[in-house]
């Protein structure tokens, strides 16, 4: 879970670089729960948009990151760019000469990283 601040840029976030749909709400009269997943996938982001908040969140020190998996790094680099979302540069990381991956990473509009990871080797 993590708490947003401006619900509908969150989703509009979500759905562009992550193809993470919404797939359920609860809506409550302090709060409201939406659940994100990318089709054919288990996995679920919950958003938490606590209503009435006006400051912003501080991420501390225990979140680092989520990952998602991409076929191609490189090119959703470029998609997110061109959707103004300012991504990191594509990176690889290296054992020796060995490939183990392939990533860049990007902030939400609240500030949560996310690396996006391009499918190899154990990424998959």
């Amino acid at each position: 879970m993590i708490r947003v601040r401006e619900l509908e840029r969150s989703l509009k976030f979500y759905e562009a670089v992550l193809d993470m749909k919404e797939s359920h709400r609860l809506d409550f009269p302090e709060f409201t729960l939406v659940y994100l997943r990318a089709e054919g996938c288990h996995f679920e982001i919950e958003l938490t948009l606590n209503k009435g908040r006006e400051d912003d969140y501080t991420h501390g020190t225990g979140y680092g990151h989520v990952a998602a998996v991409v076929p191609d790094a490189s090119a959703k680099r470029a998609q997110v760019d061109a959707l103004g979302y300012a991504p990191t540069a594509v990176k690889e990381f290296k054992r020796g000469e060995e490939l183990l991956a392939r990533f860049f990473f990007v902030q939400d509009p609240d500030g949560y990283k996310i690396e996006v990871l391009e499918q190899h080797g154990h990424y998959r």
